[in-house]
């Protein structure tokens, strides 16, 4: 007999239709719906709400083989040979993250491809993949932010038979897995949820409808949240989450959904003997988020700095559009660095408004932040969806680079990046109705035509040569600069794994000089100096030692070293 179960307070009638054959349900009074049946492990199945003739698929379910707009099918998690039981596990603190999109990491886009390239993660020095969310979400290509069926893995990735077997090679070859998973919006294709209950709140986002984690009759709900959740790390063995937006997560209760996730990630760690990891993308700038729940936190482990990436690629680069405005002197370059957050309860021109708050460096380590030069949203979210590499040198690129991978924070970095990709990374959807999939184009046309862009310009998400054209070129890798920049970002992450110095995760250590007409940092840690010249000249820094790792040709003297434009080096004194 099979175990059927599905929360619908909102139907006066809820049927289980199993391959075709419809049975009835028995309600309990806290609106959950149960049903026993003969049923094969692999069997379809779904739900009748009334008098509706159209089975939907299940708000939990395993798998869905067929699309968010079929039947359901069953999946036992516990019927799955692994072979990982000698994994460890690992936390996020300090490491090297690499974020991945499966469908665009291979030509093939699938579980089995992305695996198929495992050793040369390893070989990078990363320690972690996270991926981007891998949930049912309609069509067959897109970022997976649309997800509609949390608990489900997309089938064209490989399914949760894939996902598994990703999972399993990550451990055999020491790689800790995060999960990219989206809590704070549905997707506008297969969201079937508000025919069983009340998942939705009365509050918005960018990106649609809240979710109801605050309103009456949530309680519910937020366990659905809670329980998807565990279940990667649980039933797919993950290591850890990326939460989507927690921002955008609208709870006005005592107890705040992430501190209750945290709390309960914490339980399950102790339950399985392996440390499991929630890393927040918030642009709050609040350091309650990561601060521990037993000093009135959160306890989230990390979250992303969006203010660290600002201030590098608005040196780096000199962009100062849009919310990059403040940024880009190597006064907010160097402030940045020591402090975490640029932003900390002062003026932020882009929101025209006080922003953030100051993190308490003595108590939170630079670890519990991420520093990158670029991720999915800082690419993608572009009109071209052009990468750093597509406008900056190579020498820039490197700069970037060792500004991230020699700070103190755990740090990202986002595929292709570490040899200087030159395929965009562009927004791409494959929604199969002709209405919404029009809505969605001209959305976009419309949203950089506020900011200049011409609407021939902007690529057309729906168009299949847009996910083509943002899928990763290997070959590129073997070539010129690119090998030599692949070489670097090996040489960078090797030094952070084997100097001591670049282990202390407290900023209080940190020490920063700049000079902001000649362009030159110096990241003092230790006795190591990361020295950059962010300028096209060469200059002279005053600072001497042993030269330890270089980009371009820097000239040592007693006193000082010269730098070649868009270069740096590493010294210890």
């Amino acid at each position: 007999m099979a175990e059927f179960a599905v929360w619908a307070p909102k139907p006066a009638q809820v049927r289980l239709d199993v391959e075709g054959a419809v049975y009835p349900m028995t309600r309990a009074d806290d609106g959950w719906w149960q049903a026993s049946v003969e049923a094969a492990p692999d069997a379809r199945y779904g739900y009748l709400l009334d008098d509706d003739p159209q089975v939907l698929p299940d708000p939990r379910s395993p798998r869905q083989p067929d699309g968010v707009h079929a039947r359901s099918q069953l999946w036992d998690a516990a019927a799955v040979n692994w072979s990982d039981g000698a994994w460890a596990g690992r936390s996020v603190d300090g490491a090297v993250i690499y974020e991945l999109h499966v469908g665009t990491f291979t030509a093939e886009g699938t579980f089995h491809a992305a695996a198929e390239k495992l050793d040369y993660l390893v070989d990078l020095g990363v320690d972690f993949v996270e991926l981007m969310p891998v949930n049912a979400f309609s069509g067959t290509q897109g970022w997976g932010y649309d997800g509609v069926l949390w608990y489900a893995v997309h089938e064209p990735y490989g399914g949760p038979d894939g996902l598994v077997r990703f999972v399993d090679a990550c451990h055999g070859r020491g790689l800790g897995v995060l999960i990219d998973a989206v809590f704070n919006h549905l997707g506008p294709s297969g969201n079937y949820l508000p025919r069983f209950g009340p998942y939705l709140s009365s509050a918005s986002n960018p990106w649609g409808e809240g979710i109801n984690i605050a309103d009456a009759d949530s309680d519910e709900v937020r366990r659905y949240i809670i329980d998807c959740a565990l279940r990667w790390m649980r039933d797919f063995h993950a290591d850890g989450l990326r939460l989507d937006a927690v921002h955008a997560l609208v709870d006005t209760t005592a107890i705040h959904i992430l501190e209750e996730l945290a709390a309960e990630t914490d339980m399950l760690a102790a339950q399985l003997g392996r440390p499991l990891s929630l890393v927040a993308e918030s642009d709050r700038n609040d350091p309650r988020l990561i601060t521990r729940r037993e000093d009135g936190g959160y306890g989230i482990t990390a979250q992303w700095d969006d203010d660290i990436h600002h201030a590098i690629h608005a040196a780096v680069s000199g962009e100062q559009q849009g919310y990059y405005a403040d940024f880009g002197s190597m006064a907010a370059l160097a402030k940045t660095l020591r402090n975490g957050f640029f932003h900390a309860a002062t003026y932020s021109s882009f929101r025209r408004r006080r922003h953030g708050r100051p993190l308490n460096t003595a108590q939170i380590p630079a670890t519990r932040l991420l520093a990158y030069t670029c991720t999915h949203d800082q690419v993608g979210n572009r009109a071209l969806g052009d990468r750093p590499s597509q406008n900056l040198t190579f020498g820039q690129l490197a700069v970037k680079a060792a500004l991230v991978l020699l700070s103190p924070y755990t740090t990202m970095l986002f595929m292709g990046e570490e040899w200087g990709s030159t395929r965009p990374f562009q927004f791409f959807s494959s929604h199969p109705e002709a209405e919404l999939a029009r809505a969605t184009a001209e959305g976009r046309k419309r949203e950089f035509a506020e900011h200049g862009w011409e609407a021939a310009e902007i690529p057309d998400p729906q168009d299949p040569q847009t996910f083509q054209r943002s899928k990763l070129d290997w070959d590129e890798t073997e070539s010129g600069d690119h090998a030599a920049l692949l070489d670097l970002y090996r040489d960078l992450i090797a030094l952070r794994r084997t100097e001591p110095d670049l282990a202390d995760p407290w900023l209080e250590h940190l020490s920063v000089d700049y000079d902001e007409d000649q362009r030159w940092i110096i990241v003092h840690r230790g006795r190591l100096r990361l020295v950059c010249n962010l300028s096209a000249q060469t200059v002279s820094v005053p600072v001497h030692g042993e030269l330890m790792l270089s980009w371009g040709s820097p000239t040592l003297a007693a006193d000082n070293v010269a730098l070649e434009g868009y270069s740096f080096a590493v010294l210890r004194t």
